[in-house]
């Protein structure tokens, strides 16, 4: 029985869930129709029959795609709550043995749908803005030489902000998306009232008919209607923060019942008036809600901007922890929240591709070209990798996992293949910028593989060394040293070469690995693992999840109940800080390593990264050739 409290979280979340969760798919009513009838590329000519059948692809595709498909089916597959595609890898790749085909195959796939998520955190900015700034020129054409600088403004202000965290501005997000929802229901409304006729497009036989009878145009027709879907997979990317529960109310409950009723909205006014295709969205709406109406919307775009700027700095926070790239710097903007984060780096690099595209595109029709690849590359992944958790985790037969999922590939793959002919026209642009994210993702993932190779070819068993010490006559001075490594069992190449230039070692000596693994989340009771080794040696595991927070001296302060006394005042962390060198011939492409080492040179620091006092810190180097 849920209690007072209980309803109360729960509403809490789902008002949350509104305001972070929708943004993107909320906003897609102000392109998405105008995009398939009035759109550069193949409009669908305005009949009652054409826009009948685009009527019935929209309810029918928010209806299979979302509600069947991620809020019904795929938010099963979370990895302890979390979901997303970096958490839908790891969950794929549990219980399969490492180095196979099919696991490298899995992982190539994750990290490429990854990749295309920052393209869609690219476009998403860039359209959704330019589309409610663009209301201006229905109200009057004299604001068209503004549109573009104002809607450039509007976007630096949002990365701006970034740095000062989004928990202020995020309580406002709820609320906002209900007025938002509630006002383009509204405008719909009153379309429909006017035309209910509109409403047979329920009927799914309108659908089949417009694609039956316009081949080619239906099949070009579904580059666009897939515009409606966008922001699906942030269902599932946030589930973690809000859960299962608050985000499937809210879709079923508020938000998919607002879309429907504009969309339908919209679909009635242009059968009354096929010129309202200008912009339909907006002609919704009496000339004095207007002006009041492109403000709403712009707020709203810029909250769904918001939530996937998020999803990046997020996503790039897992992948980091995962080893997929270099460390960066990672700021907390928030001192309850742990998932606001801020990366300074992401944040610039998003924010100069979005000006880019905005000056390169000008126009939220030119970028529509460029939105859906994406957006599809990623949901065909989703499949496959949903197709993998079923049959491993689940424990389905692989014949019936794939027929589950081959009604929702069918339809993915119709629309990635209709938006596949746009590649000219702009849908090169999120392939371009995914595979160079993959490739950079791959190349830090490779080389650091290589790295650590090359390290444990000259690595020295630990024991061994241990129990030489300990009958040997090196020196032991007063203090206590933690030497990092990723190999517990060998002895740190910086412990060698400060015993090389000291001649000595600390009276105790702590050799300290960090282990991540594929679950949001280690528990505080596991967070450390120590092993007592002669001569004052100690081994110490730290255990992280892919979104847990890295902290090494709160971590030490824990060994304290394993019986490993630390006093930080007298302790001195080593570090190795090597020096690479390429070489032809090696293990991997000569261009890549290059590339690998201008990365790892540019990598955070490790003693940030791990939250280590920079006082307490020696780093140590040395020359590896790869």
């Amino acid at each position: 029985m849920q209690t007072e409290q209980d309803r109360k979280r729960f509403a809490t979340l789902t008002l949350g869930a509104l305001g972070v969760v929708y943004g993107d798919i909320g906003t897609s009513p102000l392109y998405s129709i105008k995009e398939v009838f009035g759109g550069a590329h193949h409009p669908v000519p305005i009949t009652p029959e054409n826009v009948l059948g685009i009527l019935s692809l929209f309810f029918w595709t928010l209806i299979i795609v979302v509600t069947v498909k991620y809020v019904s089916f795929i938010m099963r597959a979370n990895n302890k709550g979390e979901g997303g595609i970096i958490a839908l890898m790891t969950l794929a790749l549990q219980k399969g043995q490492a180095g196979t085909w099919e696991q490298r195959l899995l992982i190539m796939l994750g990290l490429f749908g990854a990749a295309l998520f920052y393209g869609d955190g690219v476009i998403t900015p860039a359209i959704s803005v330019l589309s409610a700034v663009e209301g201006l020129e229905v109200i009057t054409p004299a604001f068209s030489p503004y549109v573009q600088p104002i809607a450039l403004s509007v976007l630096i202000g949002l990365f701006l902000i970034q740095r000062r965290g989004t928990a202020s501005v995020g309580a406002l997000f709820g609320p906002v998306m209900i007025v938002w929802f509630a006002v383009i229901a509204l405008a719909g409304a009153g379309a429909i009232l006017a035309n209910p006729d509109v409403l047979a497009a329920v009927n799914p036989i309108y659908a089949l008919d417009f694609l039956s009878g316009n081949a080619s145009l239906g099949f070009f027709a579904l580059g666009a209607v897939v515009l409606c879907i966008t922001g699906a997979e942030a269902l599932y990317a946030d589930m973690g923060h809000f859960g299962a529960k608050p985000i499937q109310y809210a879709w079923l409950g508020y938000v998919m019942p607002a879309l429907l009723v504009n969309y339908f909205g919209q679909g009635a006014l242009l059968l009354a008036d096929p010129t309202a295709i200008e912009n339909p969205f907006y002609l919704l709406a009496p000339v004095w809600a207007r002006y009041p109406m492109v403000i709403l919307a712009t707020i709203a775009t810029v909250i769904a901007s918001q939530a996937v700027i998020s999803g990046a700095f997020s996503i790039t926070q897992q992948a980091i922890q995962l080893g997929y790239t270099p460390r960066l710097e990672i700021q907390h903007t928030s001192d309850k929240e742990i998932g606001q984060i801020y990366l300074p780096a992401m944040n610039w690099l998003l924010l100069i591709a979005i000006i880019g595209l905005v000056l390169e595109f000008k126009t939220s029709s030119n970028l529509a070209a460029a939105y859906g690849i994406a957006v599809t590359g990623t949901m065909l992944i989703t499949n496959i990798l949903a197709i993998a958790v079923a049959v491993r985790l689940w424990h389905w037969s692989p014949w019936r996992a794939l027929l589950g999922a081959l009604p929702f590939i069918c339809i993915d793959l119709g629309f990635f293949l209709a938006n596949s002919v746009k590649i000219p026209d702009g849908g090169w642009f999120p392939l371009v910028f995914g595979l160079v994210i993959f490739i950079l993702l791959t190349t830090w993932k490779r080389g650091r593989e290589l790295l650590g190779r090359r390290l444990a070819d000259d690595a020295m068993a630990l024991k061994p060394f241990v129990n030489n010490i300990v009958s040997g006559g090196v020196d032991r001075v007063p203090g206590t040293a933690v030497f990092m490594t990723p190999n517990p069992d060998d002895v740190p190449h910086a412990m060698l070469h400060s015993l090389k230039h000291y001649k000595a070692l600390h009276s105790q000596v702590v050799v300290l690995s960090v282990k991540v693994f594929d679950v949001p989340y280690v528990p505080e009771v596991d967070r450390v693992e120590v092993h007592h080794l002669p001569g004052q040696f100690s081994q110490v595991i730290v255990q992280y999840g892919f979104k847990d927070e890295p902290d090494i001296p709160a971590a030490l302060a824990m060994c304290e109940e394993h019986g490993l006394l630390l006093d930080m005042m007298d302790t001195s962390f080593f570090l190795g800080r090597e020096t690479l060198i390429p070489k032809l011939g090696s293990e991997m492409a000569y261009w890549r390593e290059l590339l690998f080492i201008a990365m790892f040179r540019n990598a955070g620091s490790a003693t940030a990264f791990f939250k280590i006092p920079s006082n307490r810190v020696v780093e140590l180097g040395s020359q590896v050739v790869l």
